[in-house]
């Protein structure tokens, strides 16, 4: 674990121009970041998870359609967790065994990046081509796990088993209502980004998912996965009757090939519109170790 302070439809790609044979994803891709992060430095530290050597993927959502194989309707890519999978319980995750240091026994996961100009195994079945998601699955480069503090107080640990999800998977069906959340970056371009396709070039393309922190101090889920953990309001602060827990950062990485085309992983009418990103996670560090990050993120108050 490192301790860290942080400011925390076809197309054709000539060089790094977009050519398009149809209008619907003309506006997807872009050069250009147009938004900026700017956000207070805050203690943070990061738990290493590595970067799904294994492959674990699977078209199931264990926090938002338990028990219902291939319920995510698109293909997710795991780290953590190695036993993760629809069929999901407290007590299967609590036994199964993990990619990340110290034991930490957390699920994390997020659709698959795919090059669509080539062919999946998955390309006649539920979750791939069946769904309308085509194309190689691109491994990450990079997965970087990051929990980080409150700019202006404590944070209590994460209760054991929360269930989070950020992101609107229905973002463009949905007009990009509050929830959407994707942030799309490249390494070369630090604090800033866009909901689009970036065209990175050399760099690395990256994906930034933030996840709430302000928890409702009872539930570890929500009939809507969200209402029980909501996001900090603007400075820092946690809503009233919300209580600040360390705010989890996941980043992934990917070489995508200069000149090829890419897209996530989506339900079917949501066309792989880039805006649709989302992260998912449950919480199965052991409480000990919960308790060393809290106090990190503390310590430097």
């Amino acid at each position: 674990m490192t301790v860290a302070v942080a400011a925390v439809a076809v197309l054709v790609l000539v060089a790094s121009v977009v050519v398009l044979t149809g209008t619907a994803d003309a506006d997807r891709y872009v050069t250009e970041l147009d938004q900026v992060v700017d956000e207070p430095e805050v203690p943070s530290v990061v738990v290493q998870c590595g970067t799904n050597d294994e492959r674990h993927l699977n078209a199931d959502n264990p926090v938002v359609s338990p028990g219902i194989p291939f319920g995510a309707h698109h293909t997710h890519e795991y780290v953590g967790n190695k036993s993760a999978d629809a069929r999901s319980t407290n007590d299967s995750l609590a036994a199964a065994t993990t990619t990340c240091e110290k034991n930490d026994l957390s699920t994390y996961y997020w659709p698959v990046l795919r090059l669509t100009d080539g062919t999946g195994p998955d390309a006649h079945a539920d979750g791939g081509g069946l769904h309308g998601n085509v194309g190689e699955v691109l491994k990450p480069k990079s997965v970087e796990i990051r929990y980080a503090g409150s700019p202006v107080s404590a944070v209590l640990p994460m209760p054991r088993f929360l269930r989070l999800i950020t992101g609107d998977p229905a973002a463009f069906t949905s007009g990009y209502g509050p929830n959407t959340r994707a942030r799309w970056g490249c390494s070369d371009k630090p604090g800033r980004y866009t909901t689009k396709y970036p065209l990175c070039g050399s760099a690395t393309t990256l994906r930034t998912y933030d996840f709430g922190s302000c928890w409702d101090g009872n539930n570890t889920d929500s009939a809507s996965h969200r209402t029980h953990v909501v996001f900090a309001l603007a400075g820092g602060a946690c809503p009233p009757k919300t209580f600040p827990v360390p705010r989890l950062r996941v980043t992934v990485g990917y070489d995508v090939p200069q000149g090829r085309p890419f897209a996530i992983d989506s339900f079917a009418e949501e066309l792989r519109d880039p805006a649709t990103d989302h992260a998912m996670f449950v919480n199965v560090m052991p409480e000990a170790l919960m308790s060393e990050v809290t106090g990190h993120l503390n310590g430097a108050r």
